[in-house]
């Protein structure tokens, strides 16, 4: 989608700092690959810096963040791989698939370059993390934009699952990443970060009820457990197809 990118793009790459954690995870699941392919690329979020990477990603404002040396960037879409089969040893793809066209074409595209694995952060449309009880249009969007584990194992074939679970002081700020710092989704550069609420109208309703809960207490009445808590699960799922 480059042209919700080219919008939504700007300062992304200030608001989505890849978290140390999420990304020893995934560079565990790219494995012994040498060559990988970074599908949805976007500014460069989890590309491993040890490795030959080649990112592809479709929003020319996205690819103008990648900082100076980062990978090379191709402009181009997961539905139609500018690369010969079997091209990368590992193809990857972080919080993307919600995004393509034809999420289907795009995962056969991804195992089709790919030689040892792909390896797939994506979110369970099943979770329902707390931010949903104020803004339940989240769930609708994840459930609509989201394909399910099952669709994605019926894709890819045999699949590994492991939780990515979101640390409290989680420094890349994706959807569901202040789980325990609720005050930051009444932060309207913080919602910047997350394409999601681009897409919900009429969100002020929830963010008010929100704010309302914070200041009375009623927030930490309800989920006040969550403050204790070091990492939360909240539906991220890191997929894996090996070849």
């Amino acid at each position: 989608m480059p042209a919700l990118y080219d919008t939504i793009g700007i300062d992304y790459a200030q608001l989505r700092k890849p978290d140390p954690r999420i990304a020893a995870q995934i560079e565990r699941a790219l494995g012994a690959a040498r060559t990988v392919l970074n599908v949805g690329a976007g500014a460069g979020s989890y590309e491993p810096a040890d490795r030959d990477v080649v990112a592809l990603e479709p929003s020319a404002e996205m690819i103008s963040q990648r900082p100076a040396g980062s990978a090379p960037a191709v402009q181009g879409s997961a539905g139609a791989i500018p690369f010969p089969d079997q091209s990368f040893d590992a193809v990857m793809g972080v919080l993307t698939i919600h995004h393509w066209p034809d999420q289907q074409q795009g995962i056969r595209e991804m195992c089709r370059v790919a030689r040892q694995r792909v390896v797939l952060l994506t979110f369970d449309p099943a979770a329902r993390p707390w931010l949903t009880d104020y803004l339940p249009e989240l769930a609708e969007l994840d459930e609509a934009a989201m394909p399910s584990l099952d669709q994605l194992a019926d894709w890819l074939g045999p699949v590994t699952v492991e939780p990515v679970l979101v640390p409290h002081d989680c420094t890349d700020g994706f959807l569901y990443a202040y789980w325990r710092r609720p005050a930051a989704y009444l932060d309207p550069r913080i919602r910047k970060g997350s394409s999601s609420f681009w897409k919900i109208e009429q969100a002020e309703a929830g963010f008010k009820r929100l704010a309302d809960d914070l200041a009375s207490g009623a927030w930490e009445q309800r989920y006040g457990a969550l403050l204790a808590g070091d990492s939360y699960d909240a539906g991220y799922r890191l997929v894996v197809s090996l070849r």
